[in-house]
């Protein structure tokens, strides 16, 4: 019995991710106030990331009980279009009860409402540039509903039926539980909460805090400069992308394997809108000129990444959804012992992540508006590098666990993980 729980103990040892129960301490700690130091850098003159001291705000200019009252009503309001009837329903991949959940449809239409309720607020005359000022506050009121809701989710999910707690997140760890995840779907009712938050409050936030920047601008000098309307274009493209192809998110590992804790709190509300969108709010304070020809070529880069990116991620989620369809059909496959078979041709015969090489050439692109004169606008292509890195050592490990032999022939079939011919 002691060598079965030595072994049990082992195994959860080996399966704690993110620096285990260190990085379960630390990361809910240094990410916020990551958040905070960068968006106050970008406001900075000198915009440096090894300024000393670090440009820091007063009390004053980390609360505003308007922007409380904005993330709050902004929440509600999302809320409320994922509950209306629009949009088809859509079920999820089997769990392990053997039952699948209901999905709406509908973020896309939440992001065209959202859009008409924009116009109608900037016709009416809204000070939209107002969100520059208020970027911190609402940064703080977003880490703090992050937090909450994490703590809420945690003491939830001792209510959870043990089917219902995901694989990863159910270690005895108190702290790695809660950053993790402990409950895999929490719903209140039909309304999925990790679902909500995976693509609307705060992927839709981000695209209207850049529209923020932008008419920041405009306040400032007159008109948008054509970097920042680049920035802005290209992630409301990617962001309209995935809420224009929302179905898929059922599929990926935050969906399927990740527990509702505060890690994918805290990067859905928090991360995602606020350091996302570093370039638009750098700009505000650092304008750039771009050439016609620099603008050409930034443009040709983000195009080519969103091809690689759509077309890879579309050709993945039809095969699962129906490998026998037409456009995948004839495409080379490896048998597994799951059943399951894994595609060794088409884009994923090209490298095993193809989609990660499309979203790293687009990061690029949404840096090179800001210039070479700084290194904050390029935060985000770092950061998202080492995410990309460590997300795909991730999938190899649970591909591995999960296909066994028939992985090691996919390996040796495509033995590039991310960029051909270098990694």
């Amino acid at each position: 019995m002691k060598a079965s729980s030595q072994a049990l103990k082992q195994k959860h040892e080996t399966e704690r991710e993110f620096g285990g129960i260190l990085g379960a301490v630390c990361i809910p700690v240094f990410l916020p106030l990551t958040v905070l130091f960068l968006i106050c850098v970008s406001r900075s003159p000198e915009a440096s990331l090894f300024q000393w001291p670090p440009p820091l705000p007063s009390s004053e200019q980390l609360w505003d009980p308007a922007a409380a009252a904005l993330l709050l009503g902004w929440l509600a309001l999302h809320a409320l279009l994922y509950l209306l009837p629009l949009g088809k329903v859509s079920e999820g991949l089997v769990l392990r009860d053997g039952t699948r959940l209901k999905y709406p449809i509908n973020g896309f239409h939440g992001l065209c409402i959202t859009g008409v309720l924009l116009l109608l607020f900037l016709g009416l005359g809204a000070p939209l540039g107002h969100l520059f000022e208020l970027l911190l506050p609402l940064a703080v009121c977003a880490i703090a509903v992050s937090f909450l809701l994490s703590v809420y989710l945690y003491i939830r999910s001792f209510w959870a039926p043990p089917h219902a707690l995901a694989l990863g997140g159910n270690t005895g760890y108190p702290l790695y539980d809660f950053f993790i995840g402990r409950e895999l779907n929490p719903r209140i009712g039909n309304f999925d909460l990790k679902y909500f938050c995976e693509l609307r409050p705060g992927l839709i936030g981000w695209v209207v805090i850049n529209l923020g920047m932008l008419m920041k601008e405009v306040e400032l000098r007159g008109s948008p400069s054509l970097a920042m309307i680049l920035v802005n274009s290209f992630q409301l493209l990617y962001v309209a992308d995935a809420l224009w192809n929302e179905e898929a998110v059922l599929t990926t590992m935050d969906i399927v394997h990740d527990g509702f804790g505060f890690m994918l709190v805290f990067g859905d509300l928090a991360w995602v809108p606020f350091t996302y969108g570093l370039q638009a709010a750098f700009l505000v304070v650092h304008p750039q000129e771009l050439t016609s020809l620099q603008a050409a070529l930034i443009v040709a880069l983000n195009g080519v990444g969103y091809y690689i990116f759509r077309k890879s991620n579309s050709q993945k989620n039809q095969f699962r959804r129906d490998p026998t369809h037409p456009s995948v059909a004839r495409l080379e496959t490896i048998a597994t012992a799951t059943g399951k078979r894994l595609l060794v041709s088409g884009w994923w015969g090209l490298v095993r992540h193809p989609n990660y090489l499309g979203d790293l050439l687009m990061a690029l692109a949404w840096s090179l508006p800001c210039g070479f004169s700084h290194l904050l606008p390029y935060f985000y292509v770092i950061y998202f590098a080492v995410l990309l890195i460590h997300r795909e050592a991730r999938d190899e490990r649970q591909c591995r666990a999960k296909y066994g032999l028939a992985w090691d022939t996919y390996c040796r079939r495509v033995p590039f993980r991310i960029f051909p011919y270098i990694y």
